[in-house]
């Protein structure tokens, strides 16, 4: 029982502490929706606010999509830990019972010896003193046997019981969750149908203006300029050129959308993994503080290329990296024209030279 206890219990922690690290992410992205759909109920309808609406609702839709696969993320780590537990408890019911069959027969074994020799009787009947110290040995041990017997029965069912009830817990947890999952689908849904007609009454220049603004407002934090600095005398990558090319997407099995000069938008499938164009030195990490993405810079010599837009980023500032080295995932974002979700990657090539243009569209393997 020790050695389950010890194997198991490391485990349900583990496992405990990235349920309720969940919970948090998904209050924060609750309190967030929250947020924002108090600031669409105060907009007033007019013309002058339609844009700064469909903004709140593309922001909003983005971050019911985080709450939905955070849902998800909650839901398989609820089935982990309820397997586990059930595994737990059954093993532990298993051992219980065993130790019930075996204290019975302990008493049944002492009854038996009672009724048919009495222990005086077995006692006396001892050849020498040296035999009757040893008969009585024997009788304590059985006793201290079946005291012991009754303890690990009574922890063992402490055990059952605690891993009992937290499997009731975790699936109560499990239903509300899925339930969460299911009314955010539906309010996905009417965010989306709700942007759409919003966007319809949208004249097309207002909504390039729009498209202008949101583009603005999601672009790399840190200026170009501040980056070239800091790439002076990196050797890491430093055989890159702007001769360079025939390299392989950034997005792994991604498609280019558009390119815009040193630009390029790249879409992809969810969770596909970011990848280096190149061997360098990550320059920096930032947080987008307008969609909560992440943006990495990688320094390959003095070039720089940039990758914006990532879930998840899997290296740290000043790691050294190769080429196709995975350094995230890829972000969803929300598509102007659809208003429907998708995974997209905006990647980015700098030149040191701030007077010479490097085109995206020279870079990849055609």
């Amino acid at each position: 029982m020790v050695a389950l206890l010890i194997v198991a219990l490391p485990s349900v922690a583990q496992n405990s502490q990235k349920i309720a690290d969940q919970q948090r992410v998904i209050a924060n992205l609750e309190r967030k929706i929250a947020d924002d759909e108090r600031k669409i109920r105060n907009l007033k309808n007019t013309k002058s606010t339609t844009q700064r609406r469909v903004q709140l609702l593309t922001r909003q839709i983005e971050s019911r999509n985080e709450l939905l696969n955070a849902n998800r993320r909650q839901i398989n780590l609820l089935n982990r830990d309820i397997n586990h537990t059930d595994s737990v408890a059954r093993s532990l019911s298993s051992q219980l019972e065993r130790c019930k069959t075996q204290y019975a027969e302990l008493v049944r074994e002492s009854y038996r010896n009672y009724r048919h020799n009495n222990y005086l009787s077995y006692i006396f009947s001892s050849s020498s003193f040296a035999d009757v110290v040893r008969r009585i040995t024997v009788l304590r041990n059985v006793a201290i046997m079946r005291s012991d017997k009754i303890r690990e029965i009574d922890s063992l069912s402490r055990e059952v019981s605690r891993h009992r009830d937290t499997l009731t817990q975790r699936q109560v947890a499990l239903n509300t969750a899925r339930r969460n999952l299911n009314t955010q689908k539906q309010r996905l849904q009417k965010d989306a149908n709700t942007a759409r007609t919003t966007i319809k009454s949208l004249t097309k220049q207002e909504k390039q203006t729009m498209r202008n603004k949101i583009a603005h407002e999601e672009q790399l934090e840190v200026a170009i300029t501040e980056l070239r600095r800091l790439t002076k005398g990196n050797k890491e990558g430093a055989s890159f050129s702007k001769q360079t090319s025939n390299l392989n997407l950034p997005v792994v099995g991604g498609a280019v959308r558009k390119y815009k000069g040193n630009m390029a938008e790249i879409v992809g499938r969810k969770d596909a993994g970011i990848i280096t164009i190149y061997a360098g030195k990550v320059l920096d990490i930032k947080r987008n503080r307008i969609t909560n993405k992440y943006d990495v810079y990688v320094a390959h010599g003095e070039y720089i290329s940039t990758y914006a837009n990532l879930s998840e980023v899997c290296v740290e500032k000043d790691a050294k990296v190769t080429k196709n080295q995975r350094i995230g995932t890829i972000g969803s974002s929300v598509n102007l024209e659809t208003m429907d979700m998708e995974y997209k990657l905006v990647f980015g090539i700098y030149s040191p030279n701030p007077n010479e243009v490097m085109q995206a569209s020279q870079c990849f393997r055609k």
